[in-house]
């Protein structure tokens, strides 16, 4: 295993692990964030004061401590010693300074003298041009920031300067400086006070967040339990669509939605079986009934009936008859299978009213006595015209078996609308109930067992219909009233203005 797939197989695999360790590192990086930038800050201010009470400490400073000659000159003769104190004269006393502070003069000359050596801290020194332009702000009457600056020992220190002698043109400038490791140290207490809180705001966030991210994966954790409950036998239980969390309601309608969905498509299914074994055994009926009659005849025939040619004239008429019967059902078969995989239309400019006149005489003929009005506009399209015969025929046909042969009416009608061609097939039989309308394009329906084997149908044709219509990008239609008429509406695009 590489190293990179032992770190992802190390890495939480609870979505609550997860969350709660990429919250507390979110966390973590905030305050890391908000303690170096109150370090910046709190370091600015600690050297900005600091360097503001160095300024006014060097302007306190008094002349014998950097001009002593200066004051010796002015002052009048003395004796060495006081007489009412017995001390030493003014000038002869030590000048006290702090140990942790430096003092130094530098002349415009360029030369530099460290006044606090003695009993103070070593002063820095910067170069000479540095010093130049500090003498040149303070010419211009310009503030001069401090400098933070390293002395000959390492020790970094906060410097401030004043100018001295005329203010228009200074004899040179004085440098007070300071060692930072108080103001470090104060900062560094600082930063270990910060930590602590932060140490302790992560426990405090960690004990407060985990029962929050409990409550929260709850909803999820029902989700988890649900679908471990549901199987292709239990497909009803849904989520509640409104949990107060809009991704998860989101989720919870997806998960409903594919519920639904998988419902659905398992009904179809089991409906899908129950259909095709109810077209197993209606077409093994179909199938056997005119073998079983060829057997028969066969059988017969070859008992000697053949010799007589009124029986050998019947036998094979009737056999004729059933191979027919069968050949049908076969071609039917066939043709919802090319349906099925990908259907080939030749498509051409058809006048569907020339087309419905040659099948006239059809028709007429396959009505039996049935009253038939045919009622053709004038429509060019572009269709085929062998699978629109084939839709015509299985209508018209539809409309024969259910019609009365001596009171049925049947009405072929050809129109257009803006876009689309109409035929419409109408008829007086005994009509469908408004249940089994639904279900009339389904492969394999039948409404009434009895009346489809009286017809010899096998409840393909008006599927057939319906895939001719679908290959044209059209679509079936029926209206039915009981006990008045059915009519079958197919439409489909392709108008040729």
């Amino acid at each position: 295993m590489s190293f990179r797939n032992r770190i992802r197989a190390s890495r939480p695999t609870s979505l609550r692990t997860q969350l709660l360790s990429r919250s507390l590192l979110v966390l973590a990086l905030l305050l890391v964030l908000i303690g170096a930038l109150q370090y910046v800050l709190m370091k600015n201010a600690l050297f900005r004061n600091q360097a503001e009470a160095l300024s006014l400490q060097v302007r306190s400073i008094p002349v014998e401590m950097w001009e002593p000659d200066r004051v010796q000159h002015n002052r009048p003769s003395v004796p060495n010693y006081d007489a009412h104190a017995g001390m030493p004269r003014q000038e002869d006393r030590p000048l006290l300074f702090l140990p942790n502070m430096s003092l130094a003069k530098i002349a415009t000359n360029g030369s530099y003298t460290d006044l606090a050596s003695d009993n103070g801290l070593s002063a820095p020194q910067l170069a000479a041009e540095a010093y130049t332009s500090i003498l040149e702000q303070f010419k211009e009457r310009r503030p001069v920031p401090y400098e933070v600056i390293d002395d000959a020992h390492g020790t970094e220190q906060i410097v401030v300067f004043r100018p001295y002698g005329s203010p228009n043109s200074p004899s040179g400038i004085l440098q007070l400086g300071m060692d930072t490791q108080p103001l470090h140290a104060v900062l560094l207490r600082q930063l270990l006070i910060f930590a602590a809180l932060a140490l302790l705001a992560m426990a405090g966030g960690v004990a407060l967040y985990l029962p929050l991210l409990r409550r929260t994966l709850n909803p999820l954790s029902r989700m988890v339990e649900t679908v471990e409950r549901t199987d292709a036998g239990n497909l009803a239980e849904r989520f509640p669509a409104m949990q107060g969390q809009q991704e998860i309601d989101r989720l919870a309608q997806s998960f409903n939605g594919m519920l639904n969905r998988l419902e659905g498509a398992f009904e179809a299914e089991r409906e899908a079986k129950e259909q095709m074994q109810r077209f197993i055994a209606d077409a093994s009926h179909e199938l056997r009934t005119p073998l079983t009659s060829i057997h028969g005849f066969l059988e017969v025939l070859g008992r000697g009936a053949a010799d007589n040619k009124d029986q050998l004239h019947a036998a094979l008429s009737s056999m004729h008859g059933e191979s027919k019967r069968m050949k049908k059902l076969v071609e039917d078969l066939l043709l919802l299978a090319k349906l099925d995989r990908k259907p080939e239309l030749h498509l051409q400019d058809t006048r569907l009213d020339r087309l419905l006149l040659e099948m006239e005489p059809h028709l007429r003929m396959l009505a039996q006595g049935r009253n038939v009005t045919i009622q053709a506009a004038a429509v060019l399209c572009q269709c085929d015209p062998d699978k629109i015969k084939q839709v015509i025929y299985n209508l018209f046909h539809n409309a024969v078996q259910h019609t009365d042969s001596d009171t049925g009416r049947i009405t072929v009608t050809v129109d257009k609308t803006k876009d689309h061609a109409v035929l419409r097939v109408s008829d007086n039989g005994a009509g469908i109930s408004k249940e089994h309308l639904p279900h009339l394009f389904e492969r394999f329906y039948r409404i009434d067992e009895s009346r489809t084997r009286q017809h010899g149908g096998a409840g393909l044709g008006l599927s057939i219909t319906q895939s001719i219509m679908n290959a044209h990008g059209g679509q079936m239609s029926v209206d039915s009233t009981v006990n008045q008429g059915t009519v079958f509406r197919a439409e489909w695009p392709g108008i040729i203005p």
